[in-house]
């Protein structure tokens, strides 16, 4: 291996949750210069123009994956149990719905979480079929991104705040011999020269209330929904029903998660789930919608002292497929279609590694650490072949 090593480039394109923990894990290797090129950056908490500052940001088990996502998610599942004891994340109790009948004996995750059973049919709402309990785990965006961020500059690593119109600026911003991450969530869809059209939004509306009685997780699952999307999304689907299927969207969940006050946390209510809707407005019938249902688990909710401390809108990044993590190699330089610029600046070659990661829907949070160390594992044995 070449000592040149020691030194080489990399550009994390995006710096929402999945960017911020990719840059983390490279972050623990010596022979990576790292810069987050964002134009929303972790402070941005208010921008609807990138989607992890509106998660709910729990560990809940979703939808029908796979043996990849299912790393994913218990990478993550024991980093985020690790982090409570710093008050990063909190444990909840948890109850799972189901509107079907399930195996839920043999459910994947029973021996991840904590204290799983299967809840006894008196605890099961009229409404539902069966359901599991277990002890989870969550954090809060408005804390843990500052917190990844901050400590990524303890490490050194830079953020630059900057629009990044194509795939060929990205590449040139790596470098030859350089390494690009791309994490641009749903800009992967605009981002010229890439124009992934498998990306599309699943707009998702939810309120954070306070209200100490309310600390339990409870949700109902749905067979008919991944976190990736629909289980019902055709395998190639025209535009008008990509884009247009926004249906009623009806989800319901309730994440207690940490918070800087009297009881220590707060409770997201949820929710949305509208695919290919791109409206980030805030919608009254929906969240009457939201609350009469997550009243209808726990009462409570309802309590004269809750107080409804917001509502949050934003749309999920969400891949036809699931998402998308996988290396190539690109030219330097590399010309974008309708950007002229670039065939004007100073001629650099060479080859840049391009790792993309995104399109993780509302599994984010969830998959986020073992996705960013298979981002890693990749990055590190591409490198490694090219220099032997």
């Amino acid at each position: 291996m070449s000592s040149a090593a020691a030194d080489t480039q990399v550009v994390v394109l995006g710096a929402g949750v999945i960017g911020l923990t990719v840059a983390h894990v490279l972050s623990e290797n010596a022979r990576y210069k790292i810069k987050v090129v964002a134009r929303d950056m972790p402070e941005d908490l208010d921008s609807q123009a990138f989607s992890s500052p509106w998660a709910g940001a729990n560990w809940s088990p979703m939808g029908v994956h796979n043996e990849r996502t299912h790393k994913w998610e218990k990478t993550t599942f024991n980093k985020f149990w690790d982090m409570i004891p710093s008050g990063l994340a909190i444990a909840s109790p948890s109850k799972v719905f189901y509107e079907e009948d399930a195996d839920l004996e043999s459910m994947w995750y029973r021996d991840l979480v904590r204290d799983f059973r299967v809840l006894e049919p008196s605890e099961v709402p009229a409404s539902q079929k069966r359901g599991v309990g277990f002890q989870t785990v969550s954090v809060c965006p408005d804390d843990y991104l500052p917190w990844i961020a901050n400590s990524l500059r303890s490490r050194g690593v830079e953020f630059v705040r900057l629009r990044v119109a194509s795939i060929g600026e990205a590449v040139a911003l790596a470098g030859p011999n350089g390494v690009l991450v791309n994490a641009t969530g749903l800009g992967a869809r605009s981002l010229l020269g890439l124009e992934d059209k498998d990306v599309y939004p699943i707009r998702g509306q939810t309120m954070v209330i306070d209200n100490p009685k309310v600390r339990e997780f409870v949700s109902i699952e749905s067979g008919n929904i991944s976190p990736f999307g629909s289980t019902r999304q055709p395998t190639s689907p025209s535009p008008s029903s990509v884009l247009n299927n926004h249906g009623s969207g009806d989800v319901t969940y309730i994440i207690p998660r940490p918070a800087k006050n009297g009881s220590g946390f707060t409770t997201i209510l949820g929710g949305k789930y509208q695919e290919g809707n791109w409206d980030t407005s805030f919608s009254a019938d929906d969240a009457r919608g939201i609350l009469d249902r997550c009243a209808e688990l726990v009462p409570a909710i309802k309590d004269k002292g809750t107080k409804i401390l917001r509502h949050n809108v934003g749309l999920r990044p969400a891949r036809k497929g699931g998402p998308r993590v996988e290396a190539e190699w690109m030219e330097v330089p590399s010309a974008t279609q309708w950007i002229t610029v670039e065939a004007d600046a100073p001629t650099v070659v060479g080859r840049v590694l391009v790792v993309h990661s995104y399109g993780f829907g509302s599994a984010g949070y969830q998959m986020s650490w073992g996705a960013a160390e298979e981002v890693g594992s990749l990055i590190n044995s591409h490198l490694n072949q090219n220099q032997e």
